[in-house]
């Protein structure tokens, strides 16, 4: 039988232990943050695609640190997809060819940047695919989430298990980070699962008991 239900597939790639996602409904899919830089990374997300028979209508970008965007050149050139971004984030984009080598991360391939801008409560369709975009500036200016109506976020790096994203990078600010976290997130329905880029889902409800955010 055919699962119809909306499909999350992670990968966890790159140095910094990004979180890479494929979502697909039916043969329908987008690439959220594609952070592959090895042959080998770029292999398994191809894989995945190609075992799955999936169409990739779009590369969606939660916001455009390096980690969030070492695939983007693999990806615009194997899928041919429209790639989308907030347009705050296009200076952080055009940024990360002055500071791969530093991290090591010689080989970057500089690729232009996204030219489908993402707006607040923008809705987004992908054939069966639906979201809608929550722009949730802190980490990143133009950082944003994809929000699902089944019941998850692809939340990038504003929100994580326990923790939140850093805000000690240019364009970052606590006191916007907690406002979207608090505006935004915590709107959501607690049983709202939250797909982090780094480390392990979780939901709404138990970042609202335990969040350390809360504490100032």
């Amino acid at each position: 039988t055919l699962n119809m239900s909306v499909q999350i597939e992670a990968f966890t790639f790159n140095a910094f232990q990004e979180n890479t996602f494929v979502v697909s409904k039916g043969q329908d899919a987008v690439i959220i943050d594609p952070g592959c830089y090895t042959k080998e990374e770029e292999h398994l997300l191809l894989d995945y695609i190609q075992l799955n028979g999936l169409k990739v209508h779009a590369i969606l970008y939660t916001h455009a640190h390096i980690d969030h965007i070492l695939g983007a050149d693999f990806c615009a050139r194997t899928f041919q997809a429209p790639a989308f971004l907030h347009p705050e984030d296009h200076q952080t984009w055009i940024s990360v060819k002055n500071y791969a080598h530093l991290y090591g991360f010689e080989n970057y391939k500089e690729t232009s940047v996204p030219n489908k801008l993402l707006e607040d409560q923008m809705k987004l369709e992908f054939g069966q695919l639906q979201f809608t975009v929550y722009h949730t500036p802190g980490h990143a200016p133009g950082h944003v989430v994809f929000y699902h109506q089944s019941g998850f976020v692809i939340n990038g790096d504003v929100l994580f298990q326990g923790s939140f994203g850093r805000v000690d990078l240019p364009g970052g600010n606590l006191a916007t980070l907690k406002k979207s976290i608090h505006e935004v997130l915590f709107k959501f329905p607690e049983q709202t699962i939250v797909y982090c880029g780094h480390g392990p889902s979780t939901t709404i409800g138990a970042e609202l008991k335990t969040n350390y955010i809360l504490q100032f």
